[in-house]
This record gives C-alpha cells, sequence and structure tokens, in this order.
C-alpha cells in the first residue's frame, strides 16, 4: 500500500512539474475547458433554481363534476361517499364542496350580469355539481395522474360531465421537460468538446516528453507508470477547469440577482438565483475532472500504442 501511494505521489509530483513548464500553455486550457463546462452548469444551476420554483405555482388543480339534470337531490349528496372512494383509490387528497344548482344560478347571474336573459328561460338550465380541489399535487410530476383521476371519476353514476383546469399544468411540465432535454444535449455536445481539448493537450505533451518516454522504456518503466502523470495532467486540468466555470456561474447569478430581485419585487416575490449546494458543486468537479481524465486515457492510450522512434 506504501508503493503504491508513493508512485501515485510521484505521478502527481511530476504531472505538477511539467505542466509549471508549460504554464500559459496550459493556463489557456484550462480557459477554455471552462467555458464548455460555463454553459451546462449555468443551465443546471438555473433548472435547479427553477424547480421549487414550478412547485410554488402549481396551486391546488380543481376539477369540476357536473351531474346530469334529471339527478335527484338525495342522488346528487350520495354521489360524494363514491367520489371520496375513487379519490382515495387514487392515492390522493383534496376538499370536495357541492354546488347546489339553486346557488350556481345565483353565482352565474351575479358575475356575468345575465339575469334578465336567464329569468326568460322559465327553468334552471345548471345541473347540480361539484368542485374537488386537489392538494399535494406537483406541477411537473402528477399532470398526468389529474387526468386519470378525472377519467375515474367520469365513468361514476348520473356524472354528465368533467372538466379539469390542469391544462396549464401540462403545458409548464412540457416546457421544463424540453429544457432538460436541451441542457442534456448541450451538456453531451460540450463533453464532447472537453475531452477533445484535452486529447490534443496531453497528445502534445506527450509528444514533447518523446525523449523522457523513450528513457523510462529503456530503464524498464511500464506503461501504466510513464502513463501515470499523464493521467493526473487530464485530472488536474478538469478539475481546474470545473472550478474556474463554477465561479464563473457563480458570479454571473450574483449580478443577475440584482435585476432579478428588482423584476420579481414588482409581483410581490421574493426569488432570486440560489448557488448551487456543496454537495452539487462537488458532483459537478467531479464530473469535469472524469472528463479530464477519460480525454488522457484516449489520447496516451493511442500515443503510447505507437512505435515512438
Amino acid at each position: 500500500m506504501k508503493s503504491w501511494f508513493s508512485q501515485h505521489i510521484h505521478a502527481l509530483r511530476d504531472a505538477l512539474r511539467h505542466l509549471g513548464r508549460r504554464g500559459s500553455g496550459f493556463s489557456l486550457n484550462i480557459l477554455v475547458v471552462a467555458i464548455a463546462l460555463a454553459l451546462p452548469f449555468a443551465g443546471l444551476s438555473i433548472l435547479d433554481n427553477l424547480r421549487p420554483l414550478a412547485n410554488q405555482i402549481a396551486v391546488d388543480p380543481e376539477i369540476s363534476l357536473f351531474l346530469r339534470l334529471d339527478t335527484s337531490r338525495e342522488d346528487a349528496i350520495a354521489l360524494a361517499v363514491p367520489i371520496r372512494k375513487t379519490l382515495s383509490a387514487a392515492g390522493s387528497s383534496g376538499k370536495l364542496l357541492f354546488v347546489a344548482r339553486e346557488k350556481a344560478l345565483v353565482s352565474l347571474k351575479d358575475k356575468t350580469g345575465l339575469s334578465d336573459i336567464l329569468a326568460t328561460l322559465g327553468t334552471n338550465p345548471l345541473p347540480d355539481s361539484y368542485l374537488l380541489t386537489l392538494s399535494a399535487y406537483d406541477s411537473a410530476r402528477d399532470a398526468a395522474r389529474v387526468d386519470t383521476l378525472a377519467a375515474a371519476l367520469k365513468a361514476l353514476p348520473q356524472v354528465e360531465l368533467v372538466q379539469v383546469d390542469s391544462a396549464w399544468v401540462k403545458r409548464l411540465s412540457a416546457l421544463l421537460n424540453v429544457l432538460r432535454q436541451t441542457l442534456l444535449l448541450i451538456a453531451v455536445t460540450l463533453a464532447v468538446v472537453v475531452i477533445a481539448v484535452v486529447f490534443n493537450t496531453i497528445r502534445l505533451q506527450v509528444v514533447n516528453q518523446r525523449e523522457e518516454i523513450d528513457v523510462a522504456r529503456l530503464v524498464g518503466a511500464t506503461d501504466a507508470f510513464i502513463a501515470r502523470p499523464f493521467y493526473y495532467a487530464g485530472i488536474l486540468l478538469g478539475a481546474g477547469a470545473g472550478l474556474l466555470a463554477l465561479g464563473a456561474v457563480a458570479s454571473g447569478m450574483t449580478l443577475l440577482n440584482d435585476s432579478i430581485i428588482e423584476f420579481v419585487q414588482l409581483y410581490g416575490s421574493q426569488f432570486r438565483l440560489a448557488p448551487l449546494t456543496l454537495a452539487y458543486s462537488a458532483l459537478l468537479l467531479c464530473v469535469s475532472a472524469g472528463l479530464g481524465l477519460l480525454g488522457a486515457q484516449l489520447s496516451v492510450r493511442r500515443q503510447l500504442g505507437r512505435v515512438i522512434p
């Protein structure tokens, strides 16, 4: 175990020594990779902030159940029991309100000013109805559950029509899904760019150290021993670029917050862009370091697999 640690410490020191010689060239490569990483990191930060905001916007959806006109009042009131059973079977909860047809007619007259026109009808054209206000529903995940529940309620006896106000919920969910898919595509594309930059950087480093590699091989060094410093160089390049990208994103969000806070206060909101958590940032650093390691491995294996004169 001690020998294993000493080998890796030696490889890390060797990588730092060669990177120190390159100085500005290595710094420029870190900057290029950081620019490529900054876009997906910023997208993840924005989506992470939008997710709780979307949940806050998701007011409890409502389902209106209109009964048949020939339904008696006793049957209409008794329908509350199967409605609650259907709601419980669907694993949902909510508030159920019975709206008598007389009350609905009075409300319609008060809100629309059509009392004279409605009076000419002679009879009340409105049916008894129920208003079901659902709770504990998340906009991005539960839109389909609302429709499934509505279909089950439509199958109840005496129910003529079911109306659901979750169309906007579906639109919000679809928009967030489009943003996620777009971000994923951008992230994959830029990950390839990062690997390509690291690949080329390590390739040039291997070529520049060709004589050292030849000497090391002559004294019996294995390819694993030779490749290890280059792997660490790739990790340092990826981790350094990731750290720089995270810093740039955090700075950009701080600048944006000044404008965002001023805007949302006009709507009585306290929304602001929060920085990524420490655990999330550490995960992104590991991903960027992993991309650097992958690029270095691909490059070193290609170069060492060739016969170096």
